[in-house]
């Protein structure tokens, strides 16, 4: 599995407790870096699909 799956979920999951602290916060910053981080790491796993692909794993 590529570094980047794993850092990407990572990204990912610490995006949705942001956002989810955000929300009950009543923090909108905090909740928009929270979604901006998911859809990082949703990108960043998805490189590293693609590189396990062309790796042939």
């Amino acid at each position: 599995m590529d570094k980047d799956r794993v850092e990407g979920s990572a990204k990912n999951m610490g995006g949705k407790l942001k956002e989810g602290l955000g929300k009950a916060t009543g923090d909108s910053k905090t909740e928009a870096e929270g979604k901006a981080d998911q859809a990082k790491g949703k990108v960043q796993n998805a490189v590293g699909g693609i590189k396990d692909t062309l790796k042939g794993k």
